[in-house]
């Protein structure tokens, strides 16, 4: 697994508070990362030393390989950061935010047209390009926000509360992009106080609890290194040859399975899956429920706080 975030023994003091103590964690590349924890847990500092805008006491952050304390210009031209209270210029047309943050970001002057064009046209905001960025929708602002951040084509790009004030159609919409940047090779981490949000499009947990990890880790029923998904299927009546026709396919481990209920690990696609079903029906299988598994960020996170608690309680 090839590594995007390395940071060891990050300590970070605000006056009175510490907000970050002994954070060590890896962000595994090409992953979206929710971040979660409550109010003052350390989340937004987090995000800004990765940034290279906070200066910590003690430990070190590598972003791409690079020293973010060391190499602060290196790393942000490989960087991307949306924080949670963003700045447009409202007097400005789209293009013109745009092309500022290109060239703020040292892209060639010849580039930046096309660049302006491709980063329209992947945040359907193309028809917007002439409009004031004043004039805008909140959620088409939080579209040019997004864009000024992506458009050097970043490896890592950082988003502190990034459906704050959306309504649900412009959270679906987001939720839909941040899956094509993954796709497009793009490492996420995104910090949300909206759990159900970020289950739509996140493969790593992140906890934060008084400026300390409680969890960091993949999440369960996500695609991992060798393609594998979690797949559940139900099927109407009890059939007796379910787990051995299952046993029996390419691509198929059994990790549950009885005569009306299944549960496997299915190394494939979507066309893959959809193979697979079309497969059960014309074997003669009562198929009532086949649907990917993944796990449960909002109760994943309580039952970590709740082991924490748990333990803290229990402490001598």
């Amino acid at each position: 697994m090839d590594i995007m975030i390395k940071i060891s023994g990050l300590t970070f003091d605000y006056p009175g508070r510490r907000a970050l103590d002994d954070v060590s964690l890896e962000v595994a590349a090409g992953s979206v990362t929710a971040l979660v924890g409550p109010n003052g847990a350390g989340k937004t500092t987090l995000m800004r030393c990765i940034a290279g805008l906070e200066t910590p006491l003690a430990g070190s952050i590598e972003v791409a390989g690079m020293d973010v304390i060391e190499q602060p210009r290196a790393v942000h031209r490989s960087m991307g950061y949306l924080s949670d209270f963003f700045g447009l210029y409202q007097e400005l047309s789209v293009a013109r935010c745009l092309e500022y943050a290109a060239a703020s970001q040292g892209l060639p002057d010849a580039a930046i047209p096309q660049a302006i064009r491709d980063t329209a046209h992947q945040l359907q905001l193309t028809d917007r390009l002439s409009q004031a960025s004043g004039s805008l929708s909140r959620g088409l602002r939080q579209r040019v926000a997004i864009g000024q951040a992506i458009i050097h084509r970043p490896k890592v790009l950082l988003l502190d509360e990034p459906a704050s004030g959306l309504d649900p159609e412009a959270r679906s919409q987001l939720a839909a992009l941040f899956r094509q940047l993954q796709a497009g090779g793009m490492t996420l981490l995104v910090s949300s106080h909206i759990l159900a949000e970020l289950d739509e499009y996140s493969t790593h947990l992140l906890a934060l609890r008084d400026g300390r990890v409680l969890e960091s880790r993949a999440l369960q029923g996500v695609a991992q290194t060798d393609g594998a998904r979690i797949l559940r299927l139900q099927l109407a009546a009890p059939d007796a040859r379910l787990a051995d026709w299952l046993h029996a396919r390419p691509g198929v481990v059994c990790r549950n399975v009885d005569s009306g209920f299944a549960e496997i690990n299915f190394q494939g696609d979507a066309n893959a899956q959809a193979a697979l079903l079309a497969a059960l029906v014309q074997a003669g299988f009562a198929v009532t429920g086949f649907a990917e598994h993944k796990e449960n960020l909002q109760q994943s996170y309580l039952r970590s706080v709740a082991a924490h608690l748990e333990s803290v309680e229990s402490a001598p």
